[in-house]
């Protein structure tokens, strides 16, 4: 399906100036020219308090602030931030472990590296084509983390309506 992807500002928090560059010239290539960037963690915060994004896309391997602190920051609205905004996960490590670690800190969509214009097209269609409402709940806040239904699920839901917030 193909986007007029022109209007979003994106967010990118990468350590890596090579990384950061590639990320760059792909969001440029779809389109996006409104895209700040940030080496880490704290100094994102800072820049999604001023810039506002639609996306934010953050690499999960930095010093002092990682990508996983990141959007536990943003998920909890320190700082007055948007706490809703989507989050794309970036990592060389895909281990089991690592993705629920993403998923229960908030993440939005996970992004394998090395990442393609292909894969983080897949990433940015699914935030737009397929949002996810969000829980606010006692020991999580972030997009729901139920990918799709169970259609042959017969019992109580654990989650009320009252939990969820449609954005």
């Amino acid at each position: 399906m193909a986007y007029d992807l022109s209007s979003l500002s994106v967010l990118v928090i990468e350590d890596n100036t090579w990384m950061k560059k590639l990320l760059r010239d792909v969001l440029d290539g779809f389109g996006i020219t409104r895209v700040r960037t940030a080496a880490e963690g704290l100094e994102a915060l800072e820049k999604v308090r001023e810039f506002d994004p639609d996306i934010v896309i953050v690499d999960w391997q930095m010093e002092p602030t990682d990508g996983v602190e990141f959007t536990r920051m943003v998920r909890r609205g320190e700082s007055g931030v948007n706490a809703y905004v989507p989050i794309i996960m970036l990592t060389g490590h895909t281990e089991r472990e690592r993705v629920a670690t993403a998923r229960d800190a908030g993440v939005t969509e996970f992004l394998a590296k090395p990442v393609t214009a292909q894969s983080l097209f897949s990433r940015i269609a699914a935030i737009i084509e397929r949002p996810r409402a969000f829980v606010r709940a006692p020991d999580f806040v972030g997009p729901d983390r139920r990918r799709r239904a169970n259609p042959s699920f017969d019992g109580q839901d654990r989650r009320g309506d009252e939990d969820t917030i449609d954005i």
